[in-house]
């Protein structure tokens, strides 16, 4: 096994890494962000990770959601990133829930790490409202045109911070899903590994109109 993780092993030495095998994540969402998430974590050697999403590709999707291609049109995305998942990794075990978020937090499955990849702020509410009865932290991230949102929350609400509401959103393309995807992946990482890791700090990230990228942050009020 440590050969296969031999360039993490590098970064943080054989237990680090042996000490991922009994963590436990749920990526909810299993489109843009999560499909990235999947490729990014799938084969760090997390020893469980569910996915979650009751959604089924459509043909729209393939362009940015990274563990799709063409014929997989009418799959459900879960089923789909849980394959992809084990496919690469021997030593991560991928299980898929065919179902919403709700429906999941009623399973009282345990894990670590919470990693929000969904595509509506009510969902991310019930996330966050699910986070804190467990105690549990939980990973924001949110894409929509040319920026992004990342956060880790331990301390701070996300439905004290974020008006909840529900609207339509704007046009996407794929390099930013990934990059969003990428950050939320490091974010829970680190944390998994052990290291230190900059909590309820928001995270906001876009390119302004002469293409330059522009991170600013924000620190959230504690719930």
């Amino acid at each position: 096994m440590l050969k296969y993780f031999h360039r993490q092993v590098q970064l943080w030495g054989e237990d680090t890494q042996l000490s991922l095998q009994n963590k436990k994540i749920a990526i909810i969402g299993s489109g843009g962000l999560g499909s990235s998430l999947a490729f990014a974590l799938g084969a760090s050697g997390i020893g469980e990770i569910h996915m979650v999403d009751f959604d089924e590709v459509s043909l729209h999707n393939i362009h940015r959601q990274i563990a799709f291609k063409m014929g997989d049109e009418g799959k459900n995305k879960a089923i789909l990133n849980a394959r992809l998942i084990e496919e690469r990794c021997p030593f991560t075990k991928a299980i898929a829930h065919e179902c919403d978020f709700k429906e999941w937090s009623e399973k009282e499955i345990e894990v670590d790490l919470i990693i929000d990849a969904t595509d509506n702020l009510p969902t991310r509410g019930d996330i966050n409202t699910y986070a804190k009865k467990k105690n549990l932290p939980w990973v924001y991230g949110s894409v929509e045109a040319f920026h992004g949102q990342v956060c880790f929350i331990e301390d701070s609400s996300f439905n004290d911070a974020f008006k909840i509401i529900q609207k339509t959103p704007a046009g996407i393309a794929a390099p930013i899903v990934m990059h969003i995807a990428s950050l939320q992946a490091n974010l829970a990482l680190r944390y998994l590994a052990g290291l230190s890791v900059k909590k309820d700090t928001l995270y906001y990230l876009f390119f302004n109109d002469e293409g330059e990228l522009v991170t600013q942050k924000f620190g959230l009020p504690k719930a």
